[in-house]
């Protein structure tokens, strides 16, 4: 129980020739090939994305301080873009979603 016999993976390829045809099996795997290709690239960005911040690591009793484009090192946060401003309608809730702050009618 619980192994791959050879016959369950004839079987599997039947069923899904059945289902989605010979013409669209190319397609398909070409597909599932870019997902994977995209999906390994994100998983190395974040990793290389770790390392970088692991060796960045400040020393004790020193602030850190952020990269600015332009080569300069600074002492202070990057600065925050505020909300975006009330549309004509008067609200800048997306459709759907409940304010916790106001009260139900």
């Amino acid at each position: 129980m619980g192994m791959l016999k050879p016959w369950h993976i004839i079987v599997l390829v039947v069923v899904i020739l059945l289902l989605f045809g010979a013409r669209r099996l190319p397609d398909l795997a070409r597909s599932v090939g870019q997902s994977l290709k995209i999906f390994k690239s994100e998983v190395k960005d974040l990793t290389d994305d770790g390392k970088l911040n692991d060796s960045n690591e400040t020393p004790a009793g020193t602030t850190p301080s952020t990269h600015v484009p332009g080569g300069t090192a600074s002492s202070t946060p990057p600065a925050t873009t505020p909300p975006p401003a009330a549309g004509a309608g008067g609200s800048s809730q997306v459709p759907g979603l409940v304010d916790p702050n106001k009260p139900r009618a």
